[in-house]
């Protein structure tokens, strides 16, 4: 939200902008800082004394709510881009993943458990999918769906690979939130 920015190019303080839209300064700065989730009456409000419409408030600064940037993690070898926002439909989420971490020497260290499923397919190169005792090859245009109370882990094939995963909430924490 540009409440803030707005607020400022206006050369407004706090106390100003809350007086004039009838909420308290603390309601305003927990609102402006995020702490606080803002009723339509008060965006209404606020949106009335900046002299700006709904949309005007509401609208991102930047690209940032357009463009999709990756999420780079060197160590483990592999870029994410987070598709879905905020949980995806019924708390799924689906994300690309690039992984250049390559096959060989995964050690049971390397596999990990979590409740529910996971379920990918590969858009590029080839994918080894370490299930269990299980090595298993997924290829260009093939997908995959299992058990994640199986120990597991995905390593690319000879070069790069790239896959469309859609994860539960669980899913989400072990793979997304290392």
């Amino acid at each position: 939200m540009r409440i803030r920015s707005l607020r400022k190019a206006r050369g407004w303080s706090l106390d100003n902008l809350a007086e004039r839209a009838g909420i308290s300064p603390s309601q305003l700065s927990r609102i402006e800082t995020g702490h606080r989730r803002i009723s339509l009456d008060q965006l209404t409000a606020i949106s009335g004394a900046l002299g700006k419409s709904l949309d005007e408030l509401v609208e991102s600064p930047d690209d940032s709510d357009v463009v999709i940037r990756p999420d780079r993690d060197e160590t483990r070898g592999l870029t994410t881009w987070l598709l879905t926002r905020d949980n995806g439909p019924q708390g799924l989420t689906v994300a690309k993943m690039r992984i250049t971490d390559q096959a060989g020497g995964v050690t049971p260290d390397d596999l990990g458990v979590h409740p529910g499923r996971d379920w990918f397919t590969v858009l590029s190169g080839t994918v080894v999918l370490y299930l269990g005792e299980r090595v298993i090859r997924v290829e260009t245009g093939q997908a995959a769906s299992f058990s994640t109370m199986t120990p597991h882990a995905i390593r690319s094939d000879r070069g790069p690979a790239e896959v469309l995963v859609i994860l539960d909430h669980n899913g989400e924490r072990s793979h997304l939130h290392t």
